[in-house]
């Protein structure tokens, strides 16, 4: 076919050149002051232009056969293709080269005709055959396309991602109905995904056979198959990203049917949706864009269009269910995966933006921010939604044994939780006032001894702002609890419990970092405060009883009255010891300081007052000694009621 490609210009050059000639010998010979040797030269010239020009069209259709003898020899090599149920490119790289070869020819062939055609040359039967077998070979290379893309595409593995194990028992992380218990803590807890296994480029197809894609995308391209070769990757690479999502067990749903779903369910594949979201983008879609521009490299834009178009459904199937989250009931137990959800957006903005960087990935880019802008403000909605029902909160029944309340536990884990997106919550919260600060007199924070939760312009934190005005209205409504028991001891009692129990919270934890030592301080003092007056409402009257009221050597109290002293003394004991050992303090360290409190009090009068007065009432009115006594206080706060008049010793 090159020597058809190189005669063709030539003898259209040729036929130009006897055209002007001939219209020169005319022109002249029209001149009548001609000599006759003159138009003697301008006739014999005249002669033998006519001659060329006739032996000119001879050649013009040997020309003409020549380029339908070379076309019917590309025809059939296409064709034969028809007919044969086997994949070209198995069949060896030499039939593929060939077959190639053919395409390129009929290509050419095309341009050569179609130039003529424009010339006013009459191939445009041919030039219609060539194109028949131009668009034949393109199906077939559609085919092969595709086929090679399917047939050795690799597996996608996604190491350390089995997600079943852990995430299918659908565990709730707790309600505001019950506010949870110490197991909200574990079962919140922020899941990771190790850096390995998101950023590692892998070869989504085997690499023996890019050459060969290559060569075919660069093969339609120039026939102008562009669209088809685009179209072909695209369906076939959309449907491996789509396989991708199965793998990382993702699954396709409505916004109606998240928001239908109950929480224990949503939690899961919430927790699913952040590690499978790393390993699909900085993983899989790095891969895909790497596996565009080895074939589409040479090719423009294509690499950018192609990759996007495949990318494109997946990547907005995964922002609508985040979406869906971000619209859906901003319930507080929903703040840790709101987060988690808002944290690995932020996180990788950075790629999305490099993989999806010009006008053609426009489209995911702008729903990506929008979705990332949602779950910030889903945050600080759901942080409003989160102090409204802590203050809210009501009770209509004292909280049996004035031990530490459902709602205590709960705050104050979801506090340390929160400590974990600490960066995250302070670049929410900072400015923003759609989340109001309410904090008591008595709780505002200090600087002097909290540098740690400081940001860097030295004020305090948006995030430690928060968390103690959290910690306020907490307060407050235990306050208001408090206030159900009719028994002031009692009342004393568990405000000492829960007040202990978020000091050492605080204490014990991350947390002690954002509230700082001097919050710590002043609630030790609250809960030692408490527990002073929790000892005088039980025990100042009943003490009473065994005051030595002598004024002097000379005065006594009479026999009976002591006698009925303490036998008061022993019914007030009694009645305490029945209903204090159904009281609960759960901190063991705390149950023994109290005790210890009490009985050095306890003991101590009874001791002096059995010594002073044993004489006047009598052994026999003693109903137990300073050991037993000391023994009966060791059973109290407990959790467990006992009686003296049958007790479980």
């Amino acid at each position: 076919m090159g020597d058809c490609e190189s005669v063709a210009p030539q003898l259209e050059g040729e036929e130009n050149l006897i055209a002007a000639a001939k219209h020169i010998v005319r022109a002249l010979g029209s001149n009548k002051n001609l000599t006759k040797d003159v138009k003697k030269i301008l006739a014999d010239l005249g002669s033998q232009l006519s001659t060329m020009a006739t032996i000119d069209d001879e050649g013009v259709e040997g020309l003409k056969s020549g380029i339908e003898e070379h076309l019917s020899v590309v025809e059939e090599k296409i064709t034969s293709w028809e007919t044969d149920e086997s994949m070209i490119w198995d069949s060896g790289p030499d039939e593929a080269f060939e077959y190639l070869s053919a395409v390129d020819e009929a290509r050419k062939l095309i341009q050569g005709l179609e130039n003529r055609c424009l010339n006013g040359g009459d191939e445009k039967e041919l030039l219609r055959r060539a194109h028949d077998v131009l668009q034949l070979a393109m199906q077939r290379l559609e085919e092969e396309f595709k086929y090679l893309l399917v047939q050795h595409r690799q597996p996608f593995e996604p190491e350390h991602m089995s997600f079943r194990s852990s995430e299918d028992d659908g565990v709730d992380v707790g309600s505001m109905v019950s506010f949870g218990d110490e197991s909200f803590e574990e079962s919140a807890r922020r899941d990771s995904v190790s850096r390995t296994s998101e950023e590692c480029i892998i070869d989504l197809v085997h690499p023996d056979v890019i050459h060969d894609l290559k060569c075919i995308a660069n093969s339609m391209f120039m026939s102008n198959y562009d669209h088809e070769c685009r179209q072909a990757y695209v369906i076939v690479r959309k449907d491996a990203l789509d396989e991708c999502l199965f793998d990382l067990e993702i699954e396709k749903f409505s916004i109606e049917d998240v928001l239908k779903m109950e929480w224990g369910t949503l939690n899961s594949k919430i927790k699913r949706w952040v590690r499978a979201m790393k390993v699909f983008v900085r993983r899989y879609l790095a891969s895909e864009k790497w596996l565009c521009d080895q074939i589409f490299s040479e090719l423009g834009l294509a690499n950018f269009v192609c990759f996007v178009e495949a990318a494109k459904a997946p990547m907005l199937q995964l922002l609508n269910f985040a979406e869906a989250i971000s619209i859906g009931p901003h319930q507080p137990e929903k703040l840790v995966r709101f987060l988690d959800m808002y944290e690995v957006l932020a996180d990788l903005l950075l790629d999305i933006d490099a993989l999806f960087p010009d006008e053609a990935g426009s489209s995911v880019k702008v729903e990506y921010h929008e979705v990332l802008k949602r779950l910030a403000d889903s945050v600080r909605a759901t942080l409003v939604e989160f102090k409204n029902a802590v203050a809210t909160n009501t009770s209509t029944n004292p909280f049996a044994g004035g031990g530490i309340h459902h709602l205590t536990r709960y705050v104050m884990n979801y506090l340390r939780l929160l400590v974990d997106y600490k960066d995250t919550l302070n670049l929410l919260l900072k400015n923003d006032r759609s989340v109001p600060v309410l904090l008591s007199p008595d709780s505002s924070p200090s600087t002097e001894d909290e540098s740690t939760s400081n940001d860097f312009s030295g004020g305090v934190s948006a995030m430690t702002l928060h968390l103690q005005s959290l910690t306020s209205i907490l307060e407050a409504n235990l306050h208001e609890k408090s206030k159900l028991y009719r028994d002031a001891s009692l009342q004393h009692f568990f405000l000492m419990n829960n007040i202990h129990y978020m000091a050492q919270k605080v204490k014990n934890s991350e947390l002690r970092v954002i509230f700082g030592d001097k919050w710590i301080r002043k609630h030790n003092w609250k809960f030692q405060q408490h527990a002073m007056d929790y000892e005088r409402a039980t025990w100042s009257t009943i003490l009473s009883f065994l005051k030595d009221e002598s004024n002097s050597s000379n005065s006594s109290i009479s026999r009976t009255l002591l006698k009925e002293r303490l036998r008061s003394f022993y019914v007030a004991f009694e009645e305490v010891y029945r209903t204090q050992t159904a009281w609960l303090i759960p901190d063991v360290q705390l149950r023994e300081d109290l005790r210890i409190s009490t009985s050095l009090k306890v003991i101590q009068a009874y001791r002096t007052f059995v010594g002073r007065q044993m004489y006047h009432i009598g052994e026999k009115h003693i109903r137990y000694n300073a050991e037993e006594m000391q023994d009966y206080l060791l059973d109290l706060f407990e959790g467990s009621q006992k009686s003296l008049h049958n007790p479980h010793r």
